[in-house]
């Protein structure tokens, strides 16, 4: 199983905008990741699940132009930046279809480093606002880092 896991794009402050959507730099690099995605790859995911913030959304969204989701975007508790890691975690336990999940810092990072190192004080992977950490899930129900994909790398 592969596990995707995005952090959303640069969004506004709450004073340029209180919904904090993405800036227009974040829209571009989100953008860029897809088009990197649509040219050189193949990702096919039984559901896109974003947090519900516009921010998460607009990211989902615009991923999903190059990735195939059987399921499309749904919404999903558990994705909020202060969640309990933890309930993702489980839930992954009893899934076998690559998934997405577009969410926030600190939630992210703490999720990758429950699934990684099994705690999830440990945050092996630094995250960047649009980008790509995909997981793999072996036979053993091994997690480890298949590849990252950053919008720096990209311009």
């Amino acid at each position: 199983m592969q596990l995707y896991l995005v952090q959303h794009g640069e969004a506004w402050s709450k004073e340029h905008d209180p919904e904090r959507s993405l800036s227009e730099g974040g829209t571009e690099a989100v953008n860029e990741v897809n088009n990197f995605l649509e040219e050189n790859c193949r990702i096919e995911v039984d559901t896109i699940y974003h947090s519900g913030k516009q921010r998460a959304l607009e990211t989902a969204d615009i991923l999903s132009k190059s990735i195939a989701a059987e399921n499309g975007l749904k919404e999903s508790k558990g994705l909020a930046p202060m969640d309990d890691p933890s309930i993702w975690a489980k839930k992954l336990k009893g899934m076998y279809r690559n998934v997405m999940l577009v969410g926030h810092l600190p939630h992210l990072s703490r999720l990758a480093g429950l699934l990684l190192t099994g705690d999830a004080s440990h945050e092996p992977v630094l995250f960047h606002n649009g980008g790509i950490v995909c997981l793999f899930r072996d036979a053993d129900h091994h997690w480890m880092i298949d590849w990252i994909i950053i919008p720096e790398i990209l311009s």
